[in-house]
């Protein structure tokens, strides 16, 4: 039996089970896709909006020689920590139920199952994209996830979205020889845009290399264009590729599996947990990481939930003394 099972070995997961190791209890960690999976999911050469050392996880020091680390930077970090702290890691397995109650708990996977006391969830959020739910959505020149910009020079590329991810790309395909067009559902670029890039994007725009609309409603992608209205009438932009990065959420019916409950007066759904020790309302099973604030996804990132890691192994350690 193992004293705590760890669902995802982002680097929150991996965080964790470090950090519930180091207490000398007996842990794993099963993971849907491969180690730090979301970071292999980020646009090549991403750079992160914080310092290494924002990001580092059990007390080892991040190399870079980036002011600010790269998704490189970042993968090759993990993975070398997982290794260094010789943690027990299943990949490509999912996770399907949770049976049985804390002390005794069965988790039930694609691939086997798993007896153990606890079970610590830091699953993220960046598998789900939040769709648009507009005809046309699912054709194959349509993705919800941006990786480079080189595919894409003299063609007609459609960036969906208004917030950094959408920022960076509009940005980096116009780089690369793309003509884009950015179709925002506000007045505006979004004011939580970086500061260094909001005022790149703006003037891109105000110079006519990339072409903008506002107050968008989308109504329809075909082959080769989006349809749209605005306040101003009907529109369409030419889009041999469309990138609707509009963002993400995390998987809500794998934590109702689980018997995690959301905060009835949280608008994000964020899951009811006690803050001194991050145990939901089910006893022995517990959240980590970004997956704490819902649909929030911009309440947690790694700085500040990699500290959740302590506070479990803590309340863990302290429990299986008591």
């Amino acid at each position: 039996m193992l004293d705590a099972l760890v669902i995802g070995a982002g680097p929150v997961g991996l965080a964790c089970a470090l950090e519930i190791q180091r207490r000398g209890l007996q842990v794993a960690i099963v993971e849907k896709g491969a180690l730090v999976n979301s970071l292999i999911g980020y646009p090549t050469n991403m750079e992160f909006f914080s310092t290494p050392e924002l990001l580092e996880i059990g007390g080892y020091p991040f190399p870079t020689s980036h002011y600010k680390p790269l998704r490189e930077d970042a993968l090759d970090y993990y993975q070398r920590v997982a290794r260094a702290e010789n943690l027990t890691v299943q990949l490509h397995e999912k996770v399907v139920s949770l049976s049985g109650e804390q002390g005794n708990f069965l988790v039930k996977t694609d691939l086997g199952e798993y007896i153990t006391k606890h079970v610590v969830v830091a699953t993220g959020f960046y598998d789900l994209p939040i769709f648009l739910n507009v005809p046309g959505e699912d054709l194959p020149h349509v993705s919800h996830y941006y990786k480079e910009p080189y595919h894409h020079s003299r063609q007609q590329v459609t960036v969906i979205g208004a917030k950094n991810s959408a920022a960076k790309a509009a940005l980096a395909l116009t780089r690369a020889g793309a003509q884009v067009t950015l179709l925002v559902r506000g007045p505006e670029i979004s004011q939580s845009v970086k500061y260094w890039i909001r005022p790149d994007l703006i003037n891109r725009i105000a110079e006519g290399r990339i072409t903008a609309h506002f107050n968008v409603q989308l109504t329809e992608i075909t082959p080769s264009a989006v349809h749209f209205t605005t306040p101003e009438g009907a529109g369409s932009a030419p889009a041999d590729f469309v990138y609707a990065l509009t963002g993400y959420v995390p998987d809500e019916a794998l934590l109702g599996r689980l018997g995690i409950e959301p905060d009835p007066n949280d608008a994000a759904r964020a899951p009811l947990f006690d803050p001194m020790t991050h145990q939901t309302t089910r006893p022995g099973l517990f959240v980590a990481g970004t997956v704490c604030g819902g649909r929030a996804t911009s309440r947690w990132f790694i700085e500040n939930g990699r500290h959740h890691a302590q506070l479990i192994a803590q309340h863990l350690a302290a429990a299986s003394q008591a």
